[in-house]
């Protein structure tokens, strides 16, 4: 396992959950352990999930793997230790726990270059781990047969290479030519933080063979393009067959992700699942390997948002069974209990995000649980529980366990790294009604201390998507931060958000600065009629499309004190064509070379010359879903027209700031420009910007 006798100061922390700290300062948020992911041991002995921490020298987030006892007897340990950290849990058949790491081969000759990520298998019964497979791009995914053990492995690889060898010796002579550059053939060529290629990804596949040595790597999709990237394929538990989307580039606007069934032995490969206008994604096998569920999507159009639906497909004859058709909400992530009578999902629902199940032979639906955001839904090898991890407001993910034949339950908590652990602020929920009657939810977040005599300033949290919801913990935007710092926070969910029917997203579909703009305004409404809050005192903030609510609040009224914009959309038209892909945008806003008038009608940037009040703009220069130019272009507006702005600029930031040292920048200016602004305070610089 290369671990280092060397003791890790986060540990102690990790385990502990830092409860003792008390004042939630900078310091304390980055301190705290950020859990993810499960994965369940095939005894139902030992759950896994990776634990991310500030590394020693403060300047990145470094992942481990901790296990956790489903009995929620034991504390939890860690598995593994080293400078590039662990991911990608997954177990082998007997036990034994493979994962992805950069870690150097401790029996390679020392020198070169820094490894890529290789696959390590760390024995059930204790031990050092042991690499098993690598290539020369990397190891960018594990997947596993349950039964049978077939490890099929995600990874990129040149066009028109064959082996390891002749991708290793085309990235050598590029390398020892000084060549970077790229030569496009097919739209797109970014995707959120990078440029794609010049490798594509790939399937790998190899069999487990004596004493678990990992046989000869093969390859499934020797010449995918672009169709394999940000896919997630499944296998069967026995091996033999893979199950993934495939995206379809051929028609730009009609792009869509179709299911492909590959047979490993031969490679030979079908479409299992392929229709216009529709994306099919989140493949999972049945535990028998007959049927796959899968996410199937409508693209929606400028009236109508997309309809996602759990389906089930027969793998032999194609043929589909939608279980969720009568469902009003948005299910994802399916996975197969392991009887096979029913699937359990996750949806977003009344501003939570919450775990479901549905028996497959009749359609039936049951709500597993009525509170917090779940995710990573795991069920025990026997069926007797299902695993997760949930958050809410108040607390960051940990643990649980419920009955997956049970209803609304309340979740077992799982001894869980970093808990237990409250931030201060006290969550409530709030419910506007909007000027034509619909119910518009939001959570409040009130400080310690907060009442009639002593209101709090208010600051308007608005979400990104634009789909989405505020239903749980976020270590990007957390309001107890805030709350520490005695600001109430509101967390509105407008139209377009999901969790509150088809309807409620039609409400503000294709028409951002109508709907989504006043729903926010009547949450704002009501949180100000409380008397814990200062309405005399407010902020707005947002970002990604909440950042493009903020610049429409900004140039549509002037009751907040200060906005700040994030990562944010300001001229919709040139948006489009900078845009990693901006033919999704087409679905909602239509062809901007055929009518352009959506774009116009709710561009932001229209509205410049009504900016009063004070902005804080934030970008990212690595940024492929929001450009910096969108940032770059409201920065220029604002200053041409006299408007009170900063542009806090992160040169190695993409759509979020992910590094420790900038995220305590970014909340540092943040609070400064809010204090500065609205609480009237002087203005301070933080020191090392």
């Amino acid at each position: 396992m290369s671990v280092s006798d060397e003791a890790d100061p986060t540990d102690e922390a990790v385990q502990t959950g830092a409860a003792g700290a008390a004042d939630w300062s900078l310091d304390h948020y980055l301190s705290l352990p950020r859990c993810s992911t499960l994965a369940c041991s095939p005894d139902g002995r030992r759950l896994v999930t990776a634990v991310a921490t500030v590394a020693p020298d403060g300047k990145k987030m470094r992942t481990a793997l901790w296990q956790l006892d489903p009995a929620g007897e034991d504390q939890p340990r860690r598995l593994t230790r080293s400078a590039v950290g662990e991911g990608g849990a997954a177990f082998l058949p007997d036990g034994d726990l493979l994962f992805a790491s950069a870690r150097p081969d401790p029996d390679a000759e020392p020198g070169g270059d820094d490894p890529p990520a290789a696959l390590w298998r760390l024995p059930a019964g204790g031990g050092e781990a042991e690499p098993l497979a690598a290539v020369p791009a990397g190891i960018e995914g594990v997947v596993v047969a349950e039964e049978r053990g077939t490890v099929l492995l995600l990874a990129g690889a040149h066009p028109g290479t064959s082996t390891p060898e002749e991708d290793a010796e085309r990235e050598k002579a590029r390398k020892e030519a000084g060549v970077s550059a790229q030569l496009f053939e097919a739209y797109p060529i970014r995707s959120w933080d990078h440029y794609l290629g010049p490798r594509e990804r790939r399937l790998l596949v190899a069999e487990l063979g004596p004493e678990g040595r990992l046989g000869e790597l093969r390859t499934l999709t020797p010449d995918p393009g672009r169709a394999l990237d940000d896919v997630t394929p499944a296998i069967s538990p026995d091996g033999s067959t893979v199950v993934t989307p495939w995206t379809d580039w051929t028609s730009l606007v009609g792009m869509r992700s179709d299911l492909v069934a590959i047979d490993v032995a031969s490679g030979a490969s079908r479409t299992l699942a392929s229709e216009p206008g529709y994306d099919h994604d989140s493949p999972a096998f049945s535990p028998d390997g007959s049927e796959v569920a899968c996410i199937r999507t409508s693209f929606g159009d400028p009236e109508h948002a997309p309809r996602p639906t759990l389906v089930v497909i027969d793998v032999a004859s194609g043929a589909s069974r939608d279980l969720t058709s009568e469902l009003d909400l948005w299910p994802t992530s399916p996975t197969w209990l392991p009887d096979g009578d029913a699937l359990t999902f996750v949806a977003d629902e009344g501003g939570r995000t919450l775990p479901f199940r549905v028996d497959v032979a009749t359609g039936d639906v049951t709500r597993l649980a009525a509170e917090g955001l779940w995710d990573a839904l795991v069920p025990h090898p026997d069926g007797s529980a299902l695993f997760a991890m949930r958050s809410s407001w108040s607390s960051p993910p940990e643990a649980v366990r419920v009955d997956p034949a049970g209803s609304d339950q309340e979740p077992v908590a799982i001894p869980t790294p970093g808990h237990p652990l409250r931030g201060p602020g006290e969550v409530r929920e709030l419910v506007a009604a909007a000027d034509d009657g619909t119910p518009i939810h939001a959570w409040l977040v009130l400080p310690p201390g907060a009442s009639p005599d002593r209101p709090a300033p208010l600051v308007v949290f608005m979400h990104g998507g634009p789909l989405g919801t505020w239903s749980g913990w976020s270590w990007r935007w957390n309001p107890q931060l805030l709350a520490a710092r005695g600001w109430a926070v509101l967390l509105p969910d407008p139209a377009i958000s999901t969790g509150y029917g088809q309807a409620f997203i039609d409400r503000g579909r294709g028409a951002w600065g109508e709907r989504p703009f006043t729903d926010v305004m009547a949450s704002v409404d009501a949180a100000v009629a409380r008397q814990e809050i200062d309405g005399a005192r407010t902020a707005a903030m947002g970002g990604s499309f909440g950042g493009y609510l903020a610049n429409w609040v900004a140039g549509h009224t002037d009751r907040f004190d200060a906005v700040v914009t994030h990562a944010s959309l300001w001229e919709l038209r040139g948006f489009h064509g900078t845009t990693d892909v901006g033919v999704w945008w087409e679905r909602e806003l239509g062809d901007p070379y055929q009518d352009a008038s959506r774009y116009d009608a709710s561009s932001p940037h229209h509205h410049v010359g009504a900016i009063r009040t004070p902005m804080l703009v934030i970008h990212g220069e690595l940024d492929h879903r929001v450009p910096i130019s969108e940032g770059l272009r409201l920065w220029t507006d604002l200053k041409r027209h006299g408007s009170e702005a900063l542009f806090l600029y992160f040169p190695d930031e993409n759509h979020w700031v992910l590094k420790p040292q900038n995220t305590r920048l970014w909340y540092e200016t943040v609070f400064a420009f809010l204090d500065h602004h609205v609480l009237g305070e002087p203005w301070q610089r933080p020191a090392l910007l």
